[in-house]
């Protein structure tokens, strides 16, 4: 089984490449987002923690944590943020691991991937076999956000300044997808680098 990390900037069109992977490959793809709300959920161990941090005020009716209100819990604080980070990411990872490894011991998946924005940050590069980055020019991203989510310039000026740089992007790669241009593009490149897995119409 192939161990596949893919991240890239916002706007670079990730679910539209998971999407087409999903469709085609014979493989697993784990989401570090949704992986993050999994291991926030009642009863989780990250939920009595970031509750006992953050204060009940964060939940919502059903005891849930309400991603708006702890937004706003951590808006502007760095050191909060830091926290809950501290608290979820390494709970992901572990989460993600368990996944992989039960994964292996079943023997029915060629291709493994994990999606985030922050892999390399997280340090998932010794993790996986290959690092995929999708990359797209600022001007398409900003231009795809603005279309798909509605997002202001200066809201997307705010978050691509708190992404890495694409020459770190690159720097950490082991395989470039350009999905600047057509989708058809970026899928004939995936087509190319999965050459020697089965191809499911």
């Amino acid at each position: 089984m192939r161990l596949i990390g893919i991240t890239g900037g916002v706007g670079a069109g990730k679910t539209e490449i998971l999407s087409f992977i999903k469709k085609h490959y014979n493989c697993k793809i784990y989401l570090a987002d949704e992986v993050a709300h999994q291991v926030q959920s009642p009863g989780e161990k990250c939920y009595e923690q970031i509750v006992a941090l953050l204060g009940e005020n964060i939940l919502a009716a059903d005891n849930t944590i309400d991603r708006g209100k702890m937004a706003e819990a951590i808006f502007g604080n760095t050191e909060l943020l830091s926290q809950v980070n501290a608290i979820v990411h390494p709970a992901v990872k572990e989460y993600i691991k368990q996944a992989v490894e039960k994964a292996r011991k079943a023997g029915d998946t060629e291709l493994f991937f994990i999606e985030a924005a922050l892999l390399i940050e997280s340090g998932y590069k010794d993790f996986v076999d290959e690092m995929w980055y999708i990359y797209a020019s600022v001007e398409v991203r900003r231009k795809r956000l603005i279309a798909s989510r509605g997002y202001s310039e200066e809201k997307i000026a705010q978050i691509m300044n708190k992404q890495l740089a694409e020459e770190v992007f690159r720097e950490n790669a082991d395989f470039v997808i350009d999905n600047s241009g057509t989708l058809e593009s970026a899928y004939n490149s995936i087509k190319e680098r999965l050459e020697a897995y089965t191809w499911q119409e």
